[in-house]
Order: C-alpha cells, then sequence, then structure tokens
C-alpha cells in the first residue's frame, strides 16, 4: 500500500487539477445588462484599451435611442487574478449627455461571466443654477446573453 500512495496522489492531482483551475472573466463580447440595453466590447488591447459599441434601452429624453460608441481601459495588474476593474465612458448619439461607468468582471459560483457596476449620467443644462440636476448614478449588472430558444 506505501508504493501506491505517490501514484495515487499524483493521478488524484492530474484528474482534479482542472477543477481547481480559475476562470477567467473576460470583457470582450456581447454583454445585456438588467435593464435589456446591449453592450458589445472589442479586443482589449496589450495596454488594456478597449472600444466598443452601447445601445441602451431606456432614456430620459424623447429623442429616438442610437447605439452609441464605447471606450474604455482595463487594469492589466497582475493581480487582478482574472477579475479584473475596468471603466469606459458612452458618448451618447442621440442626447447631448454622456455617462462613465466603473466596475469589475467577475466569474460568478455558476461560472458564468459578470460585470457589476456603477455609472454617472452627466447632462447638459443651460446654466449654472440648473447643475444639481445634471448628473445621475446608478448601479447596472451585465451577463451573456443568452442563445434564442
Amino acid at each position: 500500500m506505501v508504493q501506491a500512495t505517490p501514484l495515487l496522489l499524483v493521478l488524484f492531482l492530474a484528474l482534479g487539477a482542472h477543477g481547481l483551475a480559475v476562470k477567467k472573466c473576460s470583457l470582450t463580447g456581447r454583454w445585456v445588462n438588467d435593464l435589456g440595453s446591449k453592450m458589445n466590447i472589442s479586443l482589449v488591447n496589450k495596454n488594456g484599451g478597449f472600444t466598443g459599441s452601447y445601445h441602451t434601452a431606456v432614456t430620459a429624453t424623447s429623442n429616438e435611442i442610437k447605439e452609441s460608441p464605447l471606450q474604455g481601459a482595463m487594469q492589466r495588474s497582475p493581480n487582478q487574478k482574472g477579475q479584473p476593474t475596468f471603466g469606459f465612458t458612452v458618448n451618447w448619439s442621440f442626447s447631448d449627455s454622456i455617462t462613465v461607468f466603473t466596475g469589475q468582471c467577475f466569474v460568478d459560483d455558476n461560472g458564468e461571466e459578470v460585470l457589476k457596476t456603477m455609472w454617472l449620467l452627466r447632462s447638459h443644462e443651460e446654466n449654472i443654477k440648473n447643475d444639481w440636476k445634471a448628473t445621475r448614478v446608478g448601479f447596472n449588472v451585465f451577463t451573456r446573453p443568452q442563445p434564442p430558444e
């Protein structure tokens, strides 16, 4: 039995090691948030920069919603452990406002990628007296879109 122990240990490590690997969260690709807004992020470059598009499902204006460009950066630090922090700006194509998002890309207990974000939306105001109402704050959770059934 003593001679079999090292063999069993090696076999256990070889077969069980794949279960210990941590899945990494990738920003690249398509996302949908809890309000139905859709986002597509291009490849993240070697410096952590990325671009993409955002199509919001909600608006406070009466303007027709249009897909809008986004630009952002992801933290490339090695201690991010596959769940990086990031930030991006959406320059709305259909209104005179801009939104900045910040968040983290997680892998949940089910192995699914999730973006937890907080945002600030700044609207244009005609004068400083209305500045008090120009900035909104909120939270969104993004997940990968489900394939059609």
